[in-house]
């Protein structure tokens, strides 16, 4: 099979394998890439996990005019809120026991070029605030420090939940989702790219087995047909990682389904009303106060939640957002 990949890089750069893609979802991802580089404003990144969102980022930056600056990434949800403020923000010499000298945040050693913030649903909420003032006066001041600093640094982030299921709990500032949402793009799960499963597939195939030294290496018919059944809930981060299993563990140079140890996709079980709705009245607090608390312990992933109350989201989402001037009926 004959691998057509799209080029979202400059020429001169290493070629991103996630953008490898035949399929209209994957067009459009390649066609706002190469327009999002010619403009110099902030990108919202969403899809699930594996899908290649920081990629998308290193890819509109290296088609930019910032292409020749940094690019720093930062995942939100890795550090916790203690020290994400110093490692975005910097600090002075003294700021705080240990701080024996300046250091200089992610957000200016980014200057000149851009910062892919990750998970930026996981930003604190105190710190939400200073990074508002940056998008909007492109100002920070370090953690210590009295003095503003100009910094020129475009700002990309990403998220795999619904920021909008956090500004209606309260966890995300609806000013900087503005903000930060000027130009939207969504990476599409693996299970949305059926036209590409096979195509990404041999390709990963061929570049791992050259890897490993391995020559010859191919899919059974059965291992391509259990390749397409499977669902891909981790995306091509999964199919890699399956592909590079089956290579190292076969001893041939036929690829069996059981080397991929993968399964069938499963259609998903209806979920079932929860126990923590029973006796509560539609529209009431205690009914709210529950969806919100859901979505709390599923840090703001509103699929996940719905999934744990045993509601559609369509429905969790009429749930927690309350119409401007109403009250909710008490029990």
């Amino acid at each position: 099979m004959e691998l057509k990949a799209e080029k979202v890089r400059q020429e001169n750069a290493p070629a991103h394998e996630f953008f490898v893609g035949e399929c209209r979802a994957m067009q459009d991802v390649f066609v706002r890439i190469r327009r999002f580089a010619q403009v110099d404003a902030p990108v919202l990144i969403s899809g699930e996990t594996g899908t290649g969102k920081e990629l998308a980022a290193m890819a509109i930056h290296e088609r930019s005019v910032r292409a020749h600056g940094p690019f720093v990434a930062i995942n939100c949800a890795a550090l916790p809120p203690t020290l994400i403020e110093s490692e975005l923000f910097g600090y002075e010499k003294g700021a705080f026991t240990g701080a024996v000298g300046r250091k200089l945040g992610l957000i200016e050693r980014a200057d000149g070029g851009t910062l892919f913030l990750d998970e930026i649903g996981d930003l604190p909420h105190e710190l939400q605030a200073h990074m508002l003032r940056f998008l909007h006066e492109s100002v920070i001041t370090r953690l210590g420090g009295h003095s503003a600093t100009y910094v020129n640094t475009r700002i990309i982030s990403a998220t795999h939940v619904d920021l909008e299921a956090g500004i209606a709990s309260g966890t995300f500032r609806d000013d900087l989702y503005y903000r930060l949402n000027v130009l939207q793009l969504r990476m599409p799960a693996l299970r949305e790219r059926e036209d590409d499963v096979l195509l990404l597939a041999a390709y990963f195939l061929r570049r791992i087995a050259n890897e490993l030294g391995l020559q010859g290496a191919e899919f059974t018919q059965a291992a391509r047909q259990a390749i397409q059944a499977h669902g891909w809930p981790g995306n091509v981060r999964e199919l890699i990682a399956a592909i590079r299993r089956a290579v190292v563990m076969n001893t041939g140079n036929a690829i069996n389904p059981e080397d991929l140890a993968i399964q069938p996709r499963a259609a998903p079980p209806r979920p079932a009303p929860s126990r923590m709705l029973r006796g509560y009245q539609t529209g009431s607090e205690e009914e709210y106060s529950a969806f919100m608390q859901a979505l709390a312990r599923n840090r703001n992933n509103i699929t996940k939640a719905a999934a744990e109350i045993g509601v559609s989201r369509v429905t969790f989402y009429r749930k927690i957002k309350r119409p401007e001037g109403t009250r909710l009926r008490n029990r």
